[in-house]
């Protein structure tokens, strides 16, 4: 049976949060337990929400699924700590607090992202899984996570930015698909792994899901404000960088978001009514301020 989103994904970031105070420690340096855990710390937790939900639709109980759910969530909090160095996006704030290189030092949020990165596959290795199971998680995890994924994606966004041409529409989307797609992607297929089912109604969902997300970030880029955002906001437009915004237009972009939650919440037909939060969750991302 569905739940309500808006209790199913607070459920999730509370077990997931939860699990991870309890499990960061690092003996040899305080510090760096500390930057860790501050890192995995607020934000919406929907990649761990998105891992418990599918696993949730699949059978699999919670216990066993909080451990994919915590994987993902240390590996997008990594990205975000890396991706808001001054090498990088060079951002001050982010959930609404100072980033990490800001609230200790740069070499401190290079090694907390290390040690989260380390600490997602830690925790899929070892998970309560069949073996054929835990080397299906990983694998397709650091794939999603590697050169054809999001580090692939981050690197292409930072070329993008010195190249003499901006990139078209469907550099724009191959773009994203890896730097921020796959990892939403994978947390939809957390569920079918473990069950060995089919695959394919989630990716679909996850792909559809993954590529609205960033739509509606370009949009918040233009929209939002910082407050509520909780990192800064009109930096793409005054970098010069090509956006779902500034290749479709405003309005453009909200349809294709728009047509890409209806393609999501189509793929979950297989499912019935039983894929209801999932549904709403494609609405979550559509109508979200953050």
């Amino acid at each position: 049976m569905a739940r309500n989103f808006e209790a199913a994904l607070a459920d999730a970031a509370t077990a997931v949060q939860s699990f991870l105070a309890a499990e960061i420690h690092t003996p040899l340096n305080v510090t760096l337990g500390e930057a860790m855990r501050y890192a995995v710390v607020g934000g919406k937790g929907l990649r761990g929400f998105l891992a418990m939900e599918s696993a949730r639709l699949h059978g699999v109980p919670a216990l066993q699924a909080v451990m994919p759910a915590a994987a993902i969530e240390c590996l997008h909090a990594y990205s975000l700590v890396h991706d808001d160095l001054p090498c990088m996006d060079d951002d001050d704030l982010r959930r609404g607090q100072p980033t990490v290189h800001k609230k200790w030092d740069e070499a401190t949020a290079v090694l907390a992202g290390d040690a989260l990165h380390a600490k997602a596959f830690e925790l899929l290795a070892r998970a309560d899984f069949s073996e054929k199971t835990q080397v299906a998680l990983l694998w397709s995890l650091a794939r999603a996570a590697g050169g054809q994924g999001m580090v692939g994606g981050q690197a292409a966004d930072i070329a993008a930015e010195s190249a003499a041409d901006p990139l078209d529409l469907d550099g724009i989307m191959a773009l994203q698909k890896g730097k921020t797609g796959e990892l939403i992607t994978w947390s939809c297929l957390v569920g079918p792994i473990i069950a060995d089912a089919s695959l394919t109604p989630l990716r679909t969902y996850g792909d559809a899901l993954g590529l609205a997300f960033q739509i509606t970030d370009d949009i918040l880029d233009v929209e939002g404000d910082a407050a509520t955002v909780g990192k800064a906001v009109s930096k793409d437009e005054a970098a010069g960088k090509a956006t779902f915004v500034s290749l479709l237009g405003l309005d453009g972009a909200k349809r294709r978001a728009a047509e890409l939650v209806e393609s999501a919440q189509d793929a979950l037909s297989p499912y019935g009514k039983d894929a209801d939060t999932l549904r709403a969750a494609a609405q979550f991302v559509l109508h979200r301020k953050k």
